[in-house]
């Protein structure tokens, strides 16, 4: 395609001359357009439709050097060359430095130099104008772009580059690569950009993760792929890094990845390493072990340290449990108080037993949280590759079922899982979803059980005792099911309905005429630690129409002892509404006696084990003695507990124990068999 000149003359000889050299050296390769003036020739320009510039600088309207600074603002980039006189020289040289591409003289008739200094021109201002587009598509492109030479110094950088580095091109250009792009931290190690691209044979190099200092010092996270640039003979003649930011990338990643909590991986991640730890076991030969943990009680401690407090012990147990592992084990928050290890290197039992051990003990030494010491013990399960299971969910459920196990087995333990323990998972469902119906369809049932004055044998009150009519199994008690409401959390909803058919039931009672001074309900520690404890017992009280005097609630030691300050708040909450406050099983444990008793209770129940232990020898018969004599001081009433014998009833009014219960009294028993009870006003006790 012949290339389009414009001679911008209104000298026909000289225009004939030009003519005629064009076609005599490259006929077929100009096409000639005449422009006879400035105002032809801006015209034609406007139209874009033309190659290279002949300007006269004679053309009529010119003002010589001011014309052609015109000319080259309507278009930087296009070829042009003067025709001038040689008068005029001195003026064409001064035009070459506003980037003029050369002159001729009229009358030269050197028509070889003329066509060779347009294809010059021309072919000049066609690589211009693919920089110029090659630099505008790079400079719109989000990935940064650094060139450099084979000194390793930068002769390119693009905007996103500067953007990225904190160097402006200008200064950027002749700096060393390594110190406009400075990694810290990346898979290539040490090798400089210019290294890599020799190493590469491609066009595009592999790329790489890495850590980069911006020039204001903030770090910055980047993939780049540096390749090498090729001269001529196919030698390396510098190299191109192409980078991106992959910060916010990677953030999001981790994210997804890890609990924003403790900073632990997550299940995601968790089950990854477990995939990843059950394929090297495979190919060795070898095993791999689980870990299932649970905090124990955590929902009570989170209640009383509130959300801020729990999350601050979260984090702390991520810590300890950190500690206690190898690198190559893997310390994962499954949510909530629940976490995982994986011992992902060859463990046998033994020493996944050891493990176990190790974190239980570090778990229970006291953590110190905003101001409190807290107490925290944890239930373990443990399920290994390939004895227990043959994949990752499989080897998770076995531990998971494990340690269900060792919250049965009394907590603060681990239990290895055997094949009958999912028997016992299965069971533990069954009953869960039985007794999630147990309410809404009227299977629970009240029986109550006398509580005793001793001297004079009359009823003071009933100790109200949870029964489940189950549709195929019967009559339950307590220990078949109250676990797994405790567990399940159905233990809140049934607490409460008990509180209120205590309550009613009570009420019964009165209108019947009856002189009971109260009922009692025992009260879980998950029940107890309800945020809306105090005011749903209030609610009761007045829907019923009891007198907070006439109800008596049963505290077990063990629900107060790990957290005496917020217990206390709770119980002092509790006794300003009036109601009476018992701690049961007094004696048994005594951890934390001097806390214990400086709580509001009405009444202490001393523990069963120590009236049985009555008239026995060997010294254990004086603990029941001791314990009536520290309530006596104390201003408590004492309760004995589990009395079965008249001997145990004679013997604890002897020691001036004021009431009792006790299958010698009676065992539990529907309301309509226990108003008969009433009737007869009094029970044998067999004082002395």
């Amino acid at each position: 395609m012949s290339e389009r000149i414009v001679i911008a003359t209104a000298d026909d000889q000289a225009y004939g001359q030009l003519q005629e050299m064009l076609g005599e050296v490259a006929a077929d390769a100009f096409a000639e357009d005449r422009c006879c003036s400035l105002s032809e020739t801006v015209a034609s320009m406007h139209r874009g439709a033309m190659d290279a510039l002949l300007l006269d600088l004679d053309l009529p309207g010119s003002q010589g050097l001011a014309t052609l600074q015109q000319l080259r603002g309507m278009d930087p980039m296009l070829p042009i060359i003067l025709i001038c006189s040689q008068a005029q020289q001195t003026l064409a040289r001064q035009a070459l430095g506003q980037s003029v591409q050369g002159y001729i003289f009229k009358g030269d008739g050197v028509g070889y130099l003329l066509a060779q200094m347009l294809h010059d021109s021309i072919g000049q201002g066609l690589l211009k104008l693919e920089l110029q587009r090659a630099q505008v598509s790079l400079d719109s492109i989000d990935d940064a772009v650094i060139g450099m030479d084979m000194r390793g110094g930068v002769d390119y950088i693009n905007s996103a580059a500067e953007v990225m580095t904190g160097w402006l091109r200008e200064e950027a250009v002749g700096q060393p690569i390594t110190r406009v792009m400075r990694l810290v931290e990346g898979t290539h190690d040490d090798a400089s950009p210019l290294d890599l691209a020799q190493q590469e044979r491609g066009a595009k190099g592999a790329r790489c993760k890495a850590s980069m200092v911006r020039r204001d010092g903030a770090l910055m996270e980047i993939e780049e792929s540096v390749a090498p640039i090729h001269g001529g003979h196919g030698r390396i003649s510098g190299a191109v890094v192409v980078f991106q930011d992959v910060t916010e990338a990677r953030r999001m990643s981790y994210l997804a990845q890890h609990d924003v909590l403790t900073r632990l991986p997550n299940r995601v991640l968790l089950n990854d390493r477990i995939a990843q730890a059950i394929g090297m076991a495979q190919r060795n030969g070898k095993s791999t072990a689980l870990l299932f943990l649970d905090l124990d009680n955590f929902k009570r401690i989170n209640d009383s340290l509130g959300h801020a407090g729990g999350d601050q012990l979260l984090r702390e147990v991520a810590q300890r449990l950190s500690d206690c592992v190898r690198g190559s084990d893997t310390v994962s928050r499954n949510g909530g108080d629940e976490f995982v290890v994986l011992l992902a290197e060859e463990r046998s039992l033994h020493d996944a037993g050891i493990a176990a051990q190790k974190i239980l003990a570090a778990l229970a030494e006291p953590h110190r949280i905003e101001q409190q010491e807290v107490q925290v013990t944890t239930s373990i399960g443990i399920s290994v590759y390939p004895a227990d299971a043959k994949d990752a969910d499989t080897l998770m459920k076995n531990a998971d079922t494990a340690m269900y196990c060792a919250k049965q087995a009394g907590r603060n333990n681990f239990q290895f899982f055997r094949r009958d323990m999912n028997l016992q998972a299965l069971e533990r469902q069954r009953i869960e979803r039985d007794l999630s119906l147990a309410q809404p369809r009227h299977q629970l049932r009240l029986h109550y059980q006398p509580r005793v004055d001793l001297a004079t044998g009359a009823i003071t009150g009933a100790e109200a005792l949870l029964r489940w009519r189950h549709p195929t199994r019967g009559l339950l008690l307590p220990e078949c099911f109250l676990k797994q409401a405790e567990d399940s959390g159905l233990i809140v909803p049934i607490g409460r309905w008990a509180l209120q058919e205590a309550c009613l039931q009570f009420r019964r009672w009165r209108v019947l005429g009856s002189r009971l001074a109260s009922v009692t309900v025992k009260l879980s520690s998950a029940e107890l630690y309800q945020p809306d404890f105090v005011s749903c017992l209030r609610a009761i009280l007045k829907q019923t129409g009891l007198s907070p005097c006439s109800l008596q609630l049963d505290i077990r030691e063990a629900s107060l002892t790990q957290d005496i300050e917020s217990s206390s708040i709770i119980l002092q909450q509790l006794s300003a509404l009036g109601v009476r406050l018992a701690l049961v099983d007094f004696g048994l444990g005594l951890s934390n006696l001097h806390g214990l008793l400086a709580m509001p209770f009405d009444v202490l129940k001393i523990n069963r084990a120590s009236v049985q232990a009555m008239g026995c020898r060997g010294g254990q018969e004086a603990i029941a003695g001791a314990l009536i004599a520290l309530g006596e001081r104390l201003g408590c009433q004492m309760v004995a507990t589990g009395v079965e014998t008249s001997e145990q009833s004679a013997l604890l009014q002897l020691e001036r124990c004021n009431q009792a219960t006790g299958f010698l009294f009676g065992h539990g028993m529907p309301a309509r068999q226990f108003t008969r009870l009433l009737n007869a006003r009094t029970i044998a006790t067999a004082g002395v």
